[in-house]
């Protein structure tokens, strides 16, 4: 599709007729990719010069890191700029399909600025606080499986100490019984080295008597 760009009003001013996209463009280390998304010509190598940087957007980070000029985008996108589909998730996620929307109705005479401006507010205040309770819920359900693996950490050190403890008791034990073992042995080895002298003794007391 062909751009006309102008000041916004319905005014054209300096018509250029150019093909535009609103498209990522990859930054960042291997692995470790953010992009900057940006209006460009579609002749343009995807990773080359631009036209605006409109945003922001990092995958990496959780969650993701999006920051987008929404005015400037909107402008683009009443001039007639394509969004690639991952431009478009993310201009609509951020709202400016539905100031584009708005700004539409007015357009058309449907709604006062005033009253596009309210609305477009009123959408975004929802928007967050599902934003939110979105990420309250993915909080709590991570800290929910934190604790649930730490509960499983301690049950299996619990077990383990309880393996290790009887096996201590088990070797005490078995040390002792050798122990008292040896002891009873010891003790009839002394008897019976002792019995011989004593009925030698005898003996020699009866020859005497």
């Amino acid at each position: 599709m062909h751009l006309i760009i102008n000041n916004g009003s319905r005014e054209l001013q300096n018509l250029i007729f150019m093909p535009v996209k609103i498209r990522l463009q990859r930054h960042g280390k291997k692995g470790k990719p953010f992009y900057w998304i940006v209006a460009a010509d579609v002749r343009a190598k995807r990773d080359g010069k631009y036209l605006e940087k409109l945003g922001i957007y990092n995958p990496v980070t959780q969650p993701a890191t999006i920051e987008l000029d929404i005015d400037s985008s909107v402008k683009w996108l009443r001039n007639g700029a394509q969004p690639t589909d991952t431009a478009k998730r993310i201009l609509s996620y951020k709202g400016a399909l539905m100031k584009k929307h708005l700004l539409a109705g007015v357009d058309k005479g449907a709604l006062t600025e005033e009253e596009a401006e309210k609305k477009f507010e009123a959408w975004m205040s929802e928007k967050e606080d599902k934003i939110s309770t979105s990420e309250e819920k993915a909080a709590k359900a991570k800290e929910a499986e934190k604790q649930k693996a730490l509960e499983a950490e301690r049950e299996v050190n619990a077990k383990r100490e309880a393996e290790a403890k009887a096996a201590q008791e088990e070797e005490e034990a078995k040390a002792k019984e050798e122990a008292d073992a040896k002891a009873a042995a010891a003790a009839e080895a002394e008897a019976e080295a002792e019995t011989p002298a004593e009925e030698e003794d005898s003996s020699e007391d009866k020859k005497e008597a």
